[in-house]
């Protein structure tokens, strides 16, 4: 199966998006550069805007490229690189494909137990859930911002429509992160104890340090006004939840 998921087809059709979508940044970012150019920009300014934007992405996408990593073990190297390069989101790739295993039945995302049912399926999950964002985009997106951008919320409700959404997204990610770590907490409250069940204390070591970590980078950014930081935060804190996994690992 993973010969097949690995093989010439997936990366023609997978490769061939990824492509697609890079020309058309090329073609936003040189049509960009010369409307600045048209309107009296300094190039000076826009050369240093464009450098200093390739540089400090580079460490971000380390967490992209873990993310890639580590689904490419049970779906092949196309897809997850096909869905981390274009829309996909690293906390949701590996939320919604793990969640798709369990429910075809596969022990986590296993690539001995991967079938091309189970593929399909994976596939399908996280590409229907996740195209909502684009298609709304298009039908409200116009209507939305000529709301934000009226500071009246009596006359258009735009701030309160703002600040709802802000509210939100935050309550979904604290209910998301809360639901994890419960699965976490009753894995190992239903195991065989904290030292010899490995399997159910191991990601609560990975969410401790990892929280610690973006704490940490939070404090940095926020108080220290190191805001450079602020683009390394997700990869930093997981490679710090990484780590630690590995030398609880290595000590128990």
């Amino acid at each position: 199966m993973q010969a097949q998921l690995n093989g010439p087809v997936m990366y023609a059709i997978c490769g061939g998006i990824i492509f697609a979508v890079a020309l058309i940044c090329v073609i936003f970012l040189v049509r960009a550069y010369r409307a600045g150019l048209a309107i009296g920009m300094d190039k000076k300014k826009m050369d240093l805007a464009i450098t200093s934007s390739a540089t400090f992405s580079l460490l971000p996408s380390v967490g992209i490229l873990l993310g890639v990593i580590a689904l490419s073990g049970s779906l092949g190297i196309p897809l997850p690189w096909l869905r981390l390069s274009v829309i996909g989101a690293l906390h949701y790739e590996t939320q919604v494909a793990e969640a798709a295993a369990e429910a075809v039945g596969l022990p986590g995302l296993s690539a001995s137990a991967m079938t091309a049912q189970a593929f399909v399926t994976i596939a399908l999950v996280m590409g229907v859930c996740i195209m909502w964002g684009m298609v709304f985009s298009i039908i409200f997106n116009r209507s939305y911002t000529k709301k934000l951008k009226n500071p009246s919320p009596k006359k258009t409700g735009g701030g309160l429509m703002s600040e709802f959404a802000d509210t939100a997204m935050t309550a979904m990610f604290i209910g998301l992160v809360s639901a994890y770590i419960g699965s976490y907490i009753g894995g190992l409250v239903s195991g065989q104890g904290l030292f010899t069940f490995r399997g159910d204390w191991m990601p609560l070591v990975a969410v401790f340090f990892s929280g610690a970590a973006m704490a940490g980078f939070t404090w940095l950014v926020e108080k220290k006004k190191i805001e450079w930081l602020e683009g390394f935060s997700v990869a930093g804190s997981m490679l710090v939840g990484m780590a630690s996994v590995v030398l609880a690992g290595l000590m128990f």
